[in-house]
């Protein structure tokens, strides 16, 4: 199989306050704010999406910010760590980042052959940034607070704690375009050709792990599709293996099909395209203005009184 182009697409998560996400991702981490809009299902709320530089798939990490969510406890049917991809020899400079900003961080690992620091966000999430060599022609975000040799490019990829690894190792294999990489012990590693997102670790547990949704729990996990042609076509691969995807759904920026794992993950199916810059007139403008979708436009004046203003600058 052909899998340069697959991968991770997104990865969606519930934060806390908004202002506390946007100074952290935005002036700790560096990433670009590449679409600011509203929750559609609850557009009292923001949406929020970071990414690298050029804002490509296997790049950007969204957040839904709920600043009354309660805070959330990991557990099994989860993507438990969300790992980010970084040039090879920059754990010192981020290490040294870190411990100037209190951010809580583990000591550093190796793991499959690449080195691992562990760190948390504001909400508990757990985050990685693996040491990664190939790196030619991904973009940093070159206006960002980070040099450009030490920024983060994007996903190297996640961990999903599971009970049961089987259906899930199968669905990323037949419909995703992963293939099997390694195994070491309760870990078992995936991976695609692709520069971006390219490996998903499973590890797997002997017990469920009861877990409490809230601040810090990964809502979702998003695979790339081509177009909708293909999305198409792996919604109906997910049907014909007896679950229950959605139909697709446009999301403007690319279109979407979402279903739950038998492992209780939810995943998310979506297009490379249009992209993030698709609804600005500059690639300049990414994640400057409040984007609305047009059903929501007419009532842009009252959703803008109720959102917590935020400044990313």
């Amino acid at each position: 199989m052909n899998n340069q182009n697959k991968g991770i697409h997104h990865i969606s998560i519930i934060s806390g306050d908004p202002q506390v996400n946007v100074d952290f991702y935005f002036k700790t981490l560096g990433l670009r704010m590449v679409l600011k809009t509203v929750n559609q299902d609850d557009p009292s709320t923001y949406h929020l999406f970071y990414a690298n530089g050029e804002g490509q798939p296997g790049s950007s990490i969204t957040f839904f910010p709920w600043p009354m969510a309660i805070q959330s406890k990991p557990g099994t049917g989860q993507v438990s760590t969300i790992s980010f991809l970084v040039p090879k020899g920059t754990q010192d400079f981020w290490i040294d980042r870190f411990a100037s900003r209190d951010v809580p961080f583990g000591t550093p690992i190796e793991r499959f052959g690449k080195k691992v620091l562990p760190f948390r966000d504001p909400d508990g999430l757990n985050l990685e940034l693996v040491e990664e060599s190939r790196i030619d022609g991904i973009p940093a975000w070159k206006d960002g607070p980070i040099s450009e040799e030490n920024a983060i490019r994007g996903f190297w990829g996640s961990v999903l704690w599971l009970t049961q690894t089987e259906s899930t190792q199968t669905i990323l294999q037949e419909v995703m375009g992963y293939e099997l990489s390694a195994k070491d012990d309760d870990l078992t590693m995936l991976k695609t050709t692709a520069p971006l997102g390219h490996s998903i670790i499973l590890k797997k547990e002997s017990e469920a792990v009861q877990g409490k949704t809230g601040r810090g729990t990964v809502h979702h996990i998003a695979f790339r599709a081509k177009d909708e042609k293909e999305l198409a076509m792996m919604r109906n691969q997910v049907l014909e293996m007896g679950l229950s995807p959605t139909e697709i759904i446009d999301r403007h920026v690319f279109k979407s099909v979402y279903f739950h794992t038998p492992d209780g993950v939810l995943f998310e199916m979506a297009t490379d395209g249009p992209g993030y810059d698709s609804i600005v007139e500059n690639k300049s403008d990414m994640g400057k203005l409040l984007f609305l979708p047009p059903w929501l436009e007419k009532k842009r004046e009252m959703i803008e009184k109720r959102l917590q203003p935020i400044e990313a600058d």
